[in-house]
């Protein structure tokens, strides 16, 4: 009898596990993995076409969304008062180049040089070392592809350097070596030309004959040229280089006559160095040391790159492969950090009337007629009948966030807890944007789409300092989070 039981007990479950494997062969076979008519008729449902939503597209469709979707409720006068603030004068424009690195990191030099000089007018020519920038770039994508010649033309690290052989954007890095290496000068020594504010199609142009330098460079290996030898023929297209630059920017000055030195007798500026002279011949090396960096200072070397990207672990250093504008320069090195430990350098270097290279992804949620950076601009939610919770890992994970432009950071408003409130930077698109030149942000914003700042070593904790002395974890120049900003 008992056997009878197990049998039946065991055809039960024979049966309900044939009735299984069949049910989820069925569920297969249904898988939606195409819009079919019946999933279409499914998704046509989720809109009604009431009237208030025929009325709403038909606003869409004609009006800009970010018009469209401006929160009223949050479009009242805004608070420009900072209780920390350096103050600046003479907002540079950058038109239309990708060049707001340069023009930040120069920013942060000419405001030592205003004070050396004692003038309120005074601006460095960012045409002088964009000039070397690119020539720099050059050199550092053609001797890439004599290093790199034995790779398949396939290879990642090959494939990247074509498509990615020159473009006008950078990073502080690029300030630190190029004004290290060639000096600064005065905006009137080397003025801007149209070219310089409007790089694009010279820029293509240069992309092309470098592109074509450098498949001329891959195959004279091949066909058996010697290392020594490519690189003699490189520096034969870096002079057709050179000579294309010269058209487009001017020729570079190796010494200038500068008249607007500090004399003991105006009263405000510094003693003149030069005993009186009311001029003085200078090199741009020259200029550079006297007026734009303490005696013994390495702009490289003195300063840190703070990060705030959740994406990856924090209290790491990173390392970003082939990062640089210099060939002999540094690769972009940069500490990841909480926002929160960033915050505390920042606001610790502001309180002592030291400014920073600040970037971060600017397009989102900044009104542009106003200047100000705020989560609340803007209510998308509402207008689109959805939301948007990404998280600002998940943003950049999934690309959707990434840093697109680097600023001057130069003010910050605290509560009387000494929390941030707001943030204010010096911009570089003219001083007909934004709050005449300057952006002001909220601490809400600052959090979710600042990215880096640059901020010498005295403001850093032991702890930050500690973790420089680790290996760098090297990341491929191919990163997405780490295009250059422009």
């Amino acid at each position: 009898m008992r056997s009878k039981q197990l049998i039946i007990i065991y055809r039960n479950m024979k049966k309900t596990i044939i009735y299984s494997l069949a049910m989820m062969l069925c569920q297969l076979a249904s898988a939606q993995t195409s819009i079919s008519p019946d999933v279409l008729k499914q998704l046509e449902s989720s809109y009604a076409g009431t009237p208030a939503e025929k009325a709403l597209r038909n606003a869409i469709s004609n009006v800009s969304l970010q018009k469209m979707a401006v929160n009223q409720e949050n479009a009242g006068a805004k608070d420009s008062h900072f209780g920390i603030e350096i103050k600046n004068t003479g907002i540079t424009d950058q038109k239309s180049s990708g060049r707001c690195w340069l023009f930040t990191g120069l920013n942060i030099l000419r405001g030592r040089a205003m004070k050396k000089l004692g003038t309120k007018d005074f601006v460095l020519s960012q045409c002088y070392l964009f000039f070397f920038d690119q020539l720099e770039k050059s050199n550092l994508f053609l001797q890439g592809i004599i290093d790199t010649r034995k790779q398949p033309i396939d290879s990642e690290m090959v494939r990247w350097l074509f498509q990615h052989p020159l473009s006008d954007g950078g990073t502080y890095t690029g300030v630190a070596d190029l004004a290290a290496k060639y000096g600064v000068v005065p905006a009137d020594v080397m003025p801007e030309t149209y070219v310089s504010n409007s790089t694009s199609e010279f820029c293509g142009h240069l992309k092309r004959k470098l592109r074509e330098f450098g498949i001329t460079l891959r195959e004279k290996s091949e066909a058996g040229m010697s290392e020594k030898q490519l690189e003699a023929l490189k520096v034969e297209q870096l002079q057709t280089v050179y000579k294309m630059l010269v058209m487009a920017y001017g020729v570079p000055p190796k010494t200038f006559t500068w008249k607007d030195l500090p004399q003991p007798s105006l009263k405000g500026r510094e003693s003149s160095p030069f005993k009186g002279e009311l001029e003085r011949v200078f090199s741009p090396l020259d200029f550079f040391k006297t007026y734009c960096i303490s005696e013994g200072e390495d702009l490289n070397m003195d300063y840190v790159m703070l990060m705030n990207d959740p994406s990856r672990p924090f209290g790491k250093v990173y390392e970003i492969d082939y990062d640089r504008h210099v060939y002999d320069g540094h690769n972009w090195l940069y500490v990841n950090l909480p926002i929160e430990e960033l915050e505390s350098i920042a606001i610790a270097s502001l309180k002592d009337s030291c400014q920073m290279y600040f970037s971060c992804d600017v397009g989102k949620f900044l009104d542009r007629s106003t200047g100000f950076a705020d989560l609340k601009n803007f209510d998308y939610d509402s207008l689109l009948g959805t939301t948007f919770g990404m998280n600002k890992k998940q943003r950049i994970q999934t690309f959707d966030s990434g840093s697109t432009h680097a600023m001057t950071l130069m003010a910050v408003d605290l509560d009387k807890d000494g929390k941030p409130k707001k943030w204010k930077v010096e911009n570089s698109w003219g001083s007909g944007s934004g709050q005449n030149g300057y952006i002001i942000m909220t601490d809400e914003w600052f959090r979710e789409y600042m990215f880096r700042v640059v901020a010498h070593r005295k403001y850093c904790p032991a702890s930050v300092l500690d973790m420089l002395k680790q290996k760098p974890v090297r990341l491929p120049a191919w990163d997405p989070m780490f295009s250059e900003e422009d």
